[in-house]
């Protein structure tokens, strides 16, 4: 191409090309390790950052795909080295992923930087490793592409679909009322996710590998892949191959990243009824690469597209079924009017004439405007509340809630921590109602710390056997992307640095009313000003540890929860060698 860039401008060649003591250095220590200097020698290196593990299912095949990745990367003529790198896979992780993702993120731009790297490829797709990984290498602002881990295959459990994480919490209310038996929640334990994936429903982890798909960060459709499908370490493959092209081409993040392009991937958040965690995520990953997004930014969008996939846990499908319909691409075609399409991304072609040969083969599972999955009416994908309860703002899911909530007054019924909830949620003495507004606070950035996944509070036992499947709750914390009802989240500022959710008590009225954007406690203002001169923090405190360093820099929700040190797009310059 008449515009490649030219070998002494990449940044390889300061550790490989001169002739000093240091490259010499370099140059041996690399055929060390069974190399040939032909093999690397005047070649982009490419790095390629894999988050597998064993302590990660999500990720458990990354291994492979590292390997499709580094065949083609040989192919096309570049150097690929594989570093591994912190793997933030839910489940196992405690406290939280999400209080890894900034250490994540750091990795990421920090393994690009200290290395001889020109281009990369990051392999992850579990919640947080990709907001993570797409942080850092926005900082780092090198060519870059993200490849997917893919969805697991659907699930059946005698005869009925299931889908991780939706049915786990359905199936706990189940068992805890005696519906099904301990046999039967073993037989569900080892059926429910049945290959390499992440989760098959349209949680947090679908969700920001869609998003970061409309955006522009993979190869069009990538996102809609099944991890068990053939084609998926065809995709990996491609990926080898285009990010050597895109080394060549220097077509790094900020050539191409706009205002645009995150609007883009709002629109189809709206649309596949993403997981709340993305509000964060979106505003993490846009600060990064200098980009002015808000919550409002969202709920505007949330005002003019409904939900349109028909997936768990809105509708009734699994990824797998959105993967056959057409996926990514033909959703984005049915909401056309909402994107900017003169954009391009990685693959270096405006999405207008992606979307041209984009179709839809099952239009029950991807759905059209006029024949929403749910009506704007009766809910949407994001709802952004404001009030004395959280005057930087609250998220909710109100596709996912109850009509019946939408406008509510209830008595809160208050907790300090988990640990008190567990404790008494079951009590059959409880003094609760279906109109008490539970509220979990102490579970945000600083307070848990790292904002854990808590939000879909449970039923009170007592509830729940007199057939409440829902009541509105309330938390500074997050909720799965997998999970659903009326539940209130990300109250900014969180209550462990004195918002005002601390100050709330239980027996205070609680009124929310979605419609108009409002949550506030019913307590006169002087009320409130006299509880805030008697608030002192009850959260644990960190000393040292990981945990220090997050609570004394991470931002509040509303700023995406990235380290305050971090969110600039600033520049910094590269590593000295000698």
């Amino acid at each position: 191409m008449s515009d490649k860039k030219p070998l002494s401008e990449l940044r390889s060649q300061r550790w490989y090309a001169p002739n000093s003591i240091r490259a010499f250095a370099h140059r041996q220590r690399t055929q060390q390790m069974g190399m040939r200097r032909d093999e690397f020698m005047d070649k982009p290196v490419i790095g390629i950052i894999n988050t597998w593990s064993d302590m990660s299912p999500c990720h458990s095949h990354l291994r492979e795909r590292a390997e499709a990745v580094k065949r083609a990367v040989w192919a096309a003529g570049g150097y690929p080295v594989e570093l591994p790198a912190l793997s933030v896979g839910e489940v196992l992780v405690k406290p939280t992923t999400m209080l890894y993702r900034n250490f994540l993120a750091m990795e990421t731009e920090e393994l690009l930087r200290s290395h001889p790297i020109d281009g990369a490829v990051l392999l992850g797709g579990c919640d947080k490793s990709t907001p993570a990984m797409l942080m850092g290498a926005i900082s780092m602002d090198i060519p870059m592409l993200f490849c997917p881990a893919g969805p697991m295959s659907n699930g059946k459990w005698r005869g009925t679909t299931t889908g991780a994480g939706t049915h786990t919490k359905k199936y706990w209310d189940e068992l805890r009322l005696g519906n099904i038996t301990q046999h039967d929640w073993v037989d569900l334990e080892g059926a429910m996710t049945r290959s390499i994936g992440t989760c098959n429903t349209m949680g947090t982890a679908s969700t920001m590998t869609s998003i970061s798909d409309a955006i522009g960060f993979m190869l069009p459709g990538a996102s809609s892949i099944p991890a068990a499908d053939s084609r998926h370490p065809q995709m990996a493959s491609a990926c080898g191959t285009r990010i050597v092209e895109m080394v060549w081409e220097d077509l790094k993040p900020s050539k191409w990243l706009t205002r645009e392009h995150f609007l883009n991937g709002v629109a189809v958040y709206m649309a596949i009824g993403g997981s709340t965690n993305a509000a964060i995520h979106l505003i993490a990953m846009a600060r990064r690469a200098g980009v002015d997004l808000t919550l409002d930014d969202m709920a505007e969008m949330a005002t003019k597209v409904p939900v349109l996939a028909n997936l768990f846990p809105s509708g009734d499908k699994l990824m797998e079924d959105f993967f056959f319909a057409g996926g990514l691409l033909a959703q984005m075609k049915k909401i056309e009017q909402f994107l900017h399409t003169d954009c391009s991304g990685v693959s270096g072609k405006p999405l207008k004439e992606l979307l041209a040969t984009a179709q839809c083969y099952d239009d029950d599972a991807i759905r059209s405007l006029d024949n929403p999955v749910i009506e704007l009416e009766k809910g949407a994908t994001l709802a952004v509340l404001r009030g004395n309860l959280a005057p930087r703002g609250a998220v909710m899911k109100s596709s996912a809630a109850n009509p019946k909530f939408r406008k509510h007054v209830g008595p809160a019924l208050v907790y300090d921590n988990h640990q008190a909830l567990s404790d008494n949620i079951d009590d059959p003495d409880l003094d609760v109602t279906e109109d008490t507004v539970v509220i979990l606070r102490n579970a945000g950035p600083v307070g848990a710390p790292g904002m854990p996944e808590w939000g879909n509070l449970p039923i009170p036992k007592k509830l729940l056997a007199q057939g409440v499947k829902d009541m509105v709750r309330m938390t500074d914390a997050r909720m799965s992307g997998t999970h659903y009802g009326s539940c209130i989240l990300h109250i900014t500022p969180e209550a462990a640095i004195g918002g005002p959710l601390a100050l709330v008590k239980t027996g205070d009225l609680i009124e929310l009313d979605i419609a108009a954007g409002t949550l506030n406690m019913l307590v006169d203002a002087e009320e409130i000003e006299r509880r805030r001169t008697l608030f002192k923090p009850v959260h644990h405190q960190y000393a040292r540890s990981f945990a220090a360093l997050y609570q004394q820099h991470v931002t509040q929700a509303d700023e995406g929860c990235d380290f305050d040190f971090l969110q600039a797009p600033t520049a910094v310059r590269e590593p000295d060698i000698f």
